[in-house]
């Protein structure tokens, strides 16, 4: 049962307790009086104890421990002067209730046992005809366990409904976290790759202006493709956060299928790049297929920034259960310690790491830049 149907006296409005026992007390306490033949003995009194007994409950939330000992004083007072058996259990009920459901559980259990011993001998007190021997007592006592232990139920349904809620909060909040964190890799892999591309083709226009003007329209050219390519990316991947475009994408999301285009795009950027396939091509999961694409061009992007003139090869390997793609370079990279503190780097990590894979990425014995990310592929299609 879900937390919000879940039912125990705590949650309902102050009055929405008090006036209902109130008249139910007063009412049938006559009825029950006169069922007892005690009518003459039910006074003003009377009438105050049994409508104080259900007033007090008003305060069940913010002092439950207080209010059942308050009410075990009133019923005390109103047996020992030998007014009539009646629904002024009611209160005392509702109070043992809420106050195992709702206060500290060791002040509300003796409370409630003691006030029994002291409501016992007020009844023994005040009424000759109420036998005084161990069964009766135990009736009480059994009677004032089961309604603190059907509190100790409502308390514990209670715990663990929160402690649900709670778990699913969490799990929203960490879902949340991730589904940005993603969304912000994606963000910064197209920006990287495109602005890079744009930044270069414009100084190559600004440089060849004066002297080869017939050279200026392929770099306008590459920058007009590659502005119009990051728009629609960055309206595809932005869409997600949005319900009013509904419509859709015009652009197929990051898949391995788009390598040739990355790899034509780098070419005319002035990287020429060899595409490699090793082993029998099939088909991925949708995970591995995106951040496949996104490390290659990720790294073809750090290479075409940071390598200056150079060439890339583009390494895939179909192994059985696995995907290992290889970039590389022969750039300005030095032999040395694997690096990965760029933020590149470290989205192209974390991207591997997080579908169960692993990357390494460092200089090439000789010189140039490795980058090498594998992805387990199990059966999944």
């Amino acid at each position: 049962m879900t937390m919000h149907r879940q039912f125990w006296f705590g949650q309902l409005p102050p009055l929405a307790i008090v006036v209902p026992i109130a008249l139910v007390q007063v009412v049938f306490t006559f009825a029950a009086a006169a069922g007892q033949r005690e009518l003459a003995h039910v006074n003003a009194l009377t009438l105050v104890l049994v409508l104080a007994s259900a007033g007090v409950l008003y305060w069940r939330r913010a002092q439950p421990v207080l209010v059942l000992a308050a009410v075990y004083a009133l019923l005390a007072a109103y047996f020992a002067l030998g007014f009539p058996f009646g629904p002024v259990f009611i209160s005392v009920a509702v109070a043992l209730f809420n106050a195992v459901a709702n206060g500290a559980r060791l002040p509300a259990w003796a409370t409630g046992y003691l006030g029994a011993v002291v409501l016992f001998a007020a009844m023994v007190a005040g009424h000759q005809e109420f036998p005084f021997n161990y069964g009766t007592a135990g009736a009480v006592l059994a009677w004032i366990s089961l309604v603190m232990g059907l509190g100790e139920v409502s308390k514990a349904r209670r715990d663990r409904a929160e402690q649900v809620a709670a778990a699913a909060a969490e799990q929203d909040r960490r879902q949340a976290s991730e589904e940005r964190l993603r969304i912000a890799r994606e963000v910064h892999d197209v920006l990287a790759h495109h602005v890079s591309l744009i930044n270069v083709q414009s100084g190559v226009a600004l440089h060849l202006i004066d002297s080869q003007p017939e050279q200026v329209r392929e770099a306008l050219t590459a920058i007009k493709q590659s502005s119009k390519e990051v728009l629609v990316e960055l309206r595809n991947i932005l869409g997600v956060l949005r319900d009013v475009d509904r419509a859709a994408p015009r652009h197929p999301v990051a898949s391995l299928d788009q390598l040739d285009r990355l790899i034509g795009r780098m070419d005319k950027a002035g990287l020429p790049v060899e595409l490699k396939i090793i082993g029998e091509e099939r088909p991925l999961a949708k995970g591995v297929d995106a951040a496949a694409q996104r490390i290659v061009q990720e790294s073809l992007t750090n290479t075409y920034r940071h390598a200056g003139p150079t060439k890339a090869t583009v390494t895939l390997t179909y192994l059985p259960g696995e995907l290992r793609v290889q970039v590389e370079d022969e750039g300005r990279g030095e032999a040395g310690p694997s690096v990965g503190t760029g933020s590149g780097l470290t989205g192209m990590r974390q991207r591997a790491e997080a579908l169960g894979g692993t990357f390494e990425a460092g200089p090439r014995p000789g010189g140039g830049f490795r980058v090498v990310a594998t992805f387990p592929t199990g059966g999944d299609t």
